[in-house]
């Protein structure tokens, strides 16, 4: 066992490049954050949340600077092993559900285990408790469009579960919900982090994750304020 904290960003920046332009929308971020903690990231458009975000899931590459999450300096894995890492030992919550609406809600979430190479029966038995902990195992055979917006974000959520991931990133997952869904979610995800000892790292301008979350972090101008 370690102490080191789940996640650690060291003078982090990212810098886009617009023809003549650079556009810093991470400057020198420095942060740390403890396992088993639901940490929400706030801050207003354009402060570097999401940004922030995908540097951390290996989705975006920094220009400069240290991302060691999990054990894992990110900026040493190649493209093939950032997939792969990301794939068994995170999960990955968007504000619009990113569902195969093809897919019932059995499908969405067995198909991350499928892609993992789990055997028939442990996909069903993990399939079927994801399903449980998020309430919806009797929506199991229904498609995204047959289900509620909350709905939809609680599959999302157990679809997250599914592998068995150590750190959640979520990206404004109650931006497209009502107040009342957006709580629910919110306590959702609170008992997930407890019961689980999961991390959870929420991007949100959402005022109602002040209730919820464990540690509030604000971004302004890409820096940790």
């Amino acid at each position: 066992m370690t102490d080191e904290p789940l996640i650690i960003c060291e003078n982090l920046w990212r810098v886009y490049k617009l023809d003549a332009l650079e556009i810093a929308a991470l400057r020198g971020v420095n942060l740390q954050v403890a396992a088993g903690r639901f940490v929400a990231l706030k801050g207003r458009s354009g402060s570097g949340k999401t940004t922030l975000l995908n540097c951390l899931g290996g989705l975006d590459s920094p220009t400069a600077g240290k991302v060691r999450v999990l054990g894992h300096d990110l900026t040493q894995l190649d493209d093939e092993h950032l997939a792969r890492w990301r794939r068994e030992q995170i999960g990955l919550v968007f504000q619009s559900f990113s569902l195969l609406p093809t897919l019932s809600a059995y499908e969405n979430i067995e198909l991350m285990l499928r892609i993992q190479g789990e055997e028939k029966k442990e996909r069903r038995e993990r399939t079927l408790a994801c399903l449980e902990q998020v309430g919806l195992r009797q929506w199991m055979h229904h498609r995204p469009y047959e289900m509620s917006g909350g709905q939809q974000q609680r599959v999302a959520i157990a679809r997250s579960l599914a592998n068995r991931p150590r750190l959640i990133l979520a990206d404004e997952p109650t931006g497209e919900l009502d107040s009342v869904t957006a709580r629910e979610i919110l306590a959702l995800f609170q008992r997930i982090v407890h019961a689980e000892g999961v991390t959870l790292l929420m991007v949100s301008h959402d005022a109602l994750v002040d209730e919820y979350a464990d540690q509030i972090l604000h971004l302004k101008d890409g820096q940790v304020m």
